[in-house]
């Protein structure tokens, strides 16, 4: 009977942990899921004004849209170095916040702004050398030129830009992710509103065509930034945080650490986005057809790629709280469970867009034409090709955004540097020009280097997590 009854209880014992389990599963996807949500409502909301601003511009014809993507190719060569280094801002924050640590929540923004500060000034300047810039790398002259003047208008965005990630890293990280999706809902029919005004000259503003698109741009993300600012400043429950209490003093030691975190993430960024900005070029070498599909096609993955990079947002942030309270298993399982969720969801989002390819590029063209319709077909086939692409991308972005809420953010930065440069570029050039496959070749590379990186990082993260990694936070000492 003892041996009978021992058994038993062992199974009891054992269902029971296995219910927990199940439980902590259930209520971290629900948690993932409350705090994703809102952060990729505001991606997509940020995602949708860059999209009318294309849709817009895209009516001026084929040449002005070619020149929009290399001006925002300029532009977010620039933008993606301070995007990195402001990203630190939501895992310090979020590690903070889990070891109940307001003032060091307080700290962490504070030295994101002022790194925005300090960055800002000479990459806005740099936006005005884009025309020359552009030429260098061996754009048609007239390209250049309109591209430089959508620069000098949306170069000035880059700082206010920069401040809303930061200001929205320091609201997701404590768990108030709501406010920023307000500020970017009431945002998107103004800047519609502002853009169609001063691209085509109406209610009495001047005609300013591709100047016109980048001032609108710039102005909204001022106001965005100005409504956050006033939101952390005086609503609850961020105004006992005094975000702005001695904003003058800079924090040295701890913008070290901010850097620390957040130059690799910078240096990974900017390895994928110069990708991305190599294939811009090398699709306008290939004709100004290549250029539109490709911006067509890739600014439909844009709008896929923010809701996982919400995800990640949200990753980084339930890692971080993971980190802050000292609790290895909930990392791990943390970061798991986003990573599930967008993989999921890109799956889903895949099979609508091979359904809708030949129906997407006519939202940014408008009606088909004899001068549109190679640009219509070729968008469609790199839509296509895109479908295993549009997924290994949400997983490497998920899983990145895990790794950062461990700080683990230099190993991530060899491995884009391999997967992207070593591998992905290789590929993408040998389709396209050797192999003779074009803007096909192009795309095909990027889903190997992709697909690659992807599967590194999840590799790290596992490795990590499994003999339960824990980074060094302020005031404590790193636990193995």
């Amino acid at each position: 009977m003892v041996p009978a009854m021992t058994h038993r209880n062992a199974d009891i014992a054992a269902s029971a942990g296995t219910l927990a389990e199940t439980n902590h599963w259930r209520v971290e996807m629900n948690a993932t899921v409350k705090l994703a949500l809102p952060i990729a409502l505001t991606q997509l909301g940020q995602v949708a004004m860059m999209t009318s601003d294309l849709m817009l511009i895209g009516h001026l014809g084929d040449k002005a849209i070619a020149a929009a993507a290399l001006g925002q190719t300029v532009l977010f060569a620039a933008f993606v170095v301070g995007m990195g280094l402001v990203s630190a801002v939501a895992p310090l924050a979020a590690q903070a916040f889990g070891a109940r640590e307001p003032r060091m929540v307080r700290r962490s923004l504070r030295v994101g702004l002022w790194a925005a500060v300090l960055l800002g000034i000479p990459a806005t300047a740099l936006q005005h050398l884009g025309e020359d810039i552009l030429i260098a790398t061996g754009q048609e002259p007239e390209s250049a030129r309109l591209a430089g003047l959508y620069l000098i208008g949306l170069g000035w965005s880059l700082v206010p830009g920069w401040w809303f990630i930061a200001l929205r890293g320091f609201m997701g990280a404590v768990n108030r992710p709501e406010p920023a999706l307000w500020v970017t809902l009431v945002a998107i029919p103004i800047n519609a509103l502002l853009a169609y005004a001063l691209i085509y000259g109406r209610f009495g503003l001047p005609r300013l065509e591709l100047l016109g698109a980048g001032i609108a741009t710039t102005i909204v993300n001022l106001g965005m930034c100005v409504a956050c600012v006033w939101i952390t400043y005086r609503q609850r429950p961020f105004r006992k945080y005094r975000v702005l209490g001695r904003l003058w003093r800079i924090d040295w030691p701890l913008l070290g650490r901010l850097i620390a975190v957040g130059a690799p993430i910078s240096g990974s960024f900017l390895l994928e986005y110069g990708l991305f900005a190599t294939a811009a070029i090398m699709m306008g070498w290939i004709s100004t057809t290549a250029l539109a599909a490709h911006q067509i096609a890739l600014q439909t993955a844009a709008i896929l790629f923010m809701v996982p990079f919400g995800i990640s947002m949200a990753a980084t942030v339930r890692v971080g709280h993971a980190v802050g309270r000292h609790d290895a298993a909930a990392t791990r399982r943390a970061g798991f469970a986003a990573i599930g969720l967008g993989a999921v969801f890109m799956a889903a989002m895949v099979l609508i867009v091979i359904a809708l390819r030949h129906v997407i590029p006519l939202a940014f063209l408008g009606t088909a034409t004899a001068d549109t319709d190679a640009t219509l077909v070729l968008a469609a086939t790199l839509l296509l090709l895109g479908s295993t692409f549009f997924i290994v991308d949400g997983v490497q972005t998920v899983a990145n955004g895990a790794l950062r809420g461990l700080n683990d953010t230099r190993v991530p930065l060899l491995f884009a540097a391999v997967s992207f440069w070593v591998i992905g570029f290789s590929t993408s050039y040998g389709l396209a020009f050797p192999a003779g496959l074009g803007a096909v070749g192009i795309w095909i590379g990027f889903t190997v280097g992709l697909g690659i990186y992807a599967g590194l990082l999840l590799w790290r993260f596992d490795a990590l997590t499994r003999r339960g990694y824990l980074p060094a936070t302020p005031g404590h000492t790193v636990a193995h």
